[in-house]
């Protein structure tokens, strides 16, 4: 490892939100931004007249703008230190979905949302692989960085839609200046961090790659479950439970919601009882949590089924990128940008699959298939083994 990768010391003294607070604030001020294209797509359509493919393009823009250069940028934040990538990439996020609502040609537009993208994916690898050393080997730690980009996803359409409904698709400059500020504080604390660097950057342990490899192929499994869930919760309230529209976005709040809390949970669960047993223990709940939610049949108690099925979906989700990091202990910045981006991104190449099954048994078709994958998680996960 480059000595300009140095890794920072850990202030493992101070108690684990003030610590990760700054990394949990930045990760959910980058995540509102991936956040709020799914929520302006929409507009785009009522707004610019887009068909729906061509909407559809635009919420793919932004994903594979953050997902495909996490890996090289990855590779980059492990060889030099480049403090500067995780404040320019917020800012670049935040210009990217800004000016992707002034601007009116479809091609600008989408040039726009993949270099908001692209501010995506510049700050996850750094900021997963700094806010590991401030977590000083914690799951719990973790978790509060993981937990914080959950939050980002969960405010970006409860902050943008009333803006829209009475701006328009112009009020997304508005969400400019938040990441400017962020990217400044962010700065600041990277700063004040380097006054700590340890002389010595060896990584302990040793790389393995193989139960690397096998730990994205679970994370895939299970993105594949969570963005259907997302896909199909509100359309499984209006369309099987009879519900209003607004019950079915009521439930997927709720799963959102569920989501953090699991997140933080699946951390303290972690530090407890091990990382694998955590991963193995998630996959196992969610089997239940599916069965009760396709047996109850009235919209609002299903609103108790789908928040803890938001809270099992979300227990490995800290853990995965901790144990990922720990897979690969040279390379932190690599494992953070593989399961921070390119594997919870691959759950989206599912959602067509899914989106056939709907269409010839309803969104409850969708959603029994999405039951039986944990099966495949964890035949998967009974192989992971604890980090040497």
């Amino acid at each position: 490892m480059s000595a300009l990768a140095t890794p920072l010391a850990p202030p493992s003294d101070l108690p684990i939100w003030q610590r990760m607070r700054v990394w949990a604030t930045a990760h959910a001020t980058a995540d509102l931004y991936q956040g709020l294209v799914p929520a302006a797509v929409p507009y785009f359509v009522l707004e610019r007249n887009l068909s729906y493919s061509a909407a559809s393009g635009l919420a793919l823009a932004a994903t594979f703008g953050s997902a495909l250069p996490q890996l090289p940028i990855g590779m980059l934040a492990d060889r030099r230190r480049v403090p500067w990538l995780g404040p320019v990439g917020l800012v670049l996020a935040a210009v990217g979905v800004g000016l992707a609502g002034v601007f009116a040609p479809y091609p600008l537009v989408f040039a726009m949302l993949l270099l908001s993208g692209l501010g995506v994916a510049m700050f996850h690898p750094p900021a997963g692989r700094d806010a590991r050393v401030a977590a000083a080997h914690s799951a719990s730690a973790m978790s509060v960085f993981a937990a914080g980009g959950s939050v980002g996803f969960f405010l970006a359409p409860a902050l943008a839609t009333p803006l829209l409904d009475g701006l328009g698709l112009s009020a997304l400059v508005l969400f400019i200046p938040p990441a400017v500020l962020m990217a400044f504080v962010l700065s600041r604390h990277q700063s004040r961090q380097v006054a700590q660097v340890t002389a010595s950057g060896v990584p302990v342990g040793t790389d393995r790659p193989r139960m690397f490899a096998l730990l994205i192929a679970v994370e895939v499994a299970r993105s594949c479950i969570s963005f259907g869930i997302n896909t199909f919760v509100a359309l499984y309230w209006i369309k099987e439970l009879g519900a209003s529209s607004t019950l079915g976005g009521t439930a997927l709040t709720l799963g959102l919601l569920g989501g953090i809390a699991g997140t933080l949970l699946g951390g303290r669960i972690g530090d407890r009882f091990g990382l694998t047993r955590t991963i193995q223990l998630g996959n196992a709940a969610l089997i239940p949590a599916f069965g009760l939610l396709l047996l109850v049949r009235d919209p609002y108690v299903a609103l108790i089924c789908v928040t803890l099925l938001g809270l099992t979906a979300n227990i490995p989700l800290a853990v995965l990128v901790k144990l990922g990091q720990d897979y690969l202990p040279s390379r932190p910045g690599t494992a953070a940008g593989v399961t921070l981006g390119l594997a919870v991104s691959a759950g989206g190449l599912f959602q067509p699959v899914l989106g056939v099954i709907a269409d010839h048994h309803g969104p409850r078709g969708a959603f029994v298939t999405l039951a039986f994958m944990p099966l495949l998680a964890m035949a998967l996960s009974a192989g992971l083994r604890p980090p040497r």
